[in-house]
């Protein structure tokens, strides 16, 4: 479990570490169960049901005012969102 939480970068106590060891063990459990299943056959699904047309047609709209779009932003610069720099590593 550590070294699964070392790759993800997670920094966990003690009763973290032994709550997740728990967690991760029943899933690799349900990944055994599956593994056992025949699944010849069976074709490779993202959904459980089958999902056709799920997006609407990407047609072109009007967009937001630039006024309207803007008039939430915390900071403005050039008409646009201000963001900040990325700071170096």
């Amino acid at each position: 479990m550590l070294h699964v939480a070392r790759l993800a970068r997670l920094e966990l106590t003690d009763d973290e570490v032994e709550h997740m060891t728990g967690e991760l063990q029943k899933v690799l459990g349900h990944i055994d169960k599956i593994a056992e299943l025949d699944l010849e056959g069976v074709e490779p699904t993202s959904h459980v049901v089958a999902v056709e047309n799920a997006l609407r047609a990407d047609e072109p709209e009007p967009s937001l005012p630039r006024d309207v779009a803007l008039a939430s932003a915390p900071a403005v610069s050039d008409d646009g969102f201000l963001v900040p720099s990325p700071q170096a590593s």
